[in-house]
């Protein structure tokens, strides 16, 4: 998730440094360079006059004489957010060293703090994508009861529908588990946290995403299939569809996971700027999105052949126009920003992004279960059924409109 997520990274030097976050690379240099000032320091040994030396958080300073004035370059760290060549100043004085002149911020053009409005909507995007989250966890929940609990929807077009519903499910309890670790607390150093527990939830909040993904491939499958006519409705499709969403991403996670245990062991694992691994699940689902994005380009095809009224058969056309609807709705909602996004840099224009992915990408469980459930007119036509017979069985009446129902219906 971007720079919400993105707060950990790894001590080692040279080669890992270069995966590290601007932010802890900035804290680790820092840290390199105050062991080395303390070195320096105990070296000097004490001195009776004049100002000793000291780390001021920043740089370091050496013995000075009094009414010495001592200039320090801004420090190379400073360079990771902006290329800089001032100095800062201090007086050692009868009283000890002065204040910089001029101050850090002011001399090596550094924000000292994050601006109030940067924050804030930070803080505004993590409510906005919470409560889609939220909403969608329970939208989809019923969903997949509905599904599940009337004989008649459990078809394969609806099996398949069920598991998609379920990874947008697992991908909400995943970000609300994820959050909690490793955003529990604002004193937590992201930097130096590493844990069983903040592993495993990025392992597991990544398969959910990898899995969300490869369902809606199989969904785009599927879809293809039906237009084409070519499907044969057998147990060993739906095992195959199955291997393809839930079992492909196993094994290019695990096969991450064994990358960061032996090459990249940093911290919570939740930094992958710069990181070849990275690819290892990234690959997969760049790919996932480019098929989807070829998959909606001939539905598109497939259905305006179908939906020319030279060519299709009359008893044909209304289950036509509702896969269209449900195609053209759905398909560009995971294909075509993904398809923009996932080829750009994890760090290009992240206030754009994070409001896409995050944002309007929590409330993407919400619309697939409003389209392929709640919007189904089976799944209505059902449901009504079941609420006339309830009335039937608790009262012992029946309202005309469910016994129309029931006479077209063939069951």
């Amino acid at each position: 998730h971007i720079l919400l997520e993105t707060k950990s990274c790894c001590v080692f030097m040279h080669a890992a440094l270069s995966s590290l976050h601007p932010e802890c690379e900035y804290i680790f240099q820092l840290e390199k360079e105050e062991r080395r000032c303390l070195q320096y320091i105990s070296e000097q040994g004490n001195r009776s006059t004049g100002c000793h030396p000291f780390w001021d958080a920043v740089s370091c300073w050496p013995h000075a004489v009094t009414g010495e004035t001592i200039h320090r370059a801004c420090p190379a760290v400073f360079s990771l957010f902006k290329n800089n060549t001032g100095s800062v100043s201090r007086n050692c004085t009868t009283g000890g060293w002065s204040r910089p002149f001029p101050p850090y911020h002011i001399a090596c053009n550094v924000d000292d703090d994050i601006p109030e409005t940067e924050e804030s909507y930070f803080a505004t995007v993590k409510v906005i994508y919470t409560i889609g989250y939220s909403i969608s966890l329970v939208v989809l929940a019923v969903a997949v009861l509905i599904l599940l609990l009337f004989r008649k929807l459990r078809c394969a077009r609806n099996l398949i529908h069920i598991q998609l519903f379920v990874t947008f499910i697992l991908k909400s309890v995943a970000v609300f588990i994820k959050d909690a670790t490793l955003f529990s607390s604002d004193d937590t150093n992201h930097c130096t946290l590493s844990t069983f527990a903040c592993k495993v939830s990025v392992v597991f909040c990544h398969y959910c995403v990898m899995a969300n993904f490869f369902w809606l491939l199989v969904e785009a499958l599927y879809l293809n299939s039906l237009l084409l006519s070519s499907f044969y409705h057998s147990r060993r499709c739906l095992w195959g569809f199955s291997l393809l969403g839930w079992g492909v991403p196993v094994l290019f996670i695990v096969l991450w996971i064994g990358s960061r245990v032996y090459f990249e062991d940093t911290e919570c694992w939740d930094i992958n700027e710069d990181s070849p691994y990275w690819w290892i699940i990234k690959g997969p689902i760049v790919v996932s999105i480019a098929v989807n994005f070829m998959l909606f380009i001939n539905i598109i095809r497939i259905l305006i052949q179908k939906l020319n009224p030279r060519l299709i058969q009359f008893n044909n056309s209304s289950q036509y126009r509702r896969l269209t609807k449900s195609t053209l709705l759905l398909i560009p909602l995971f294909g075509t920003h993904y398809m923009f996004f996932n080829f750009l840099p994890d760090y290009f224009n992240v206030n754009l992004r994070l409001c896409i992915e995050l944002c309007m990408g929590s409330f993407q469980g919400l619309l697939v279960a409003i389209l392929y459930c709640f919007l189904n007119q089976e799944v209505q036509k059902e449901v009504h059924m079941q609420w006339f017979r309830w009335q039937e069985r608790s009262y012992g009446v029946v309202s005309p409109a469910a016994k129309g129902s029931q006479m077209d219906t063939p069951f």
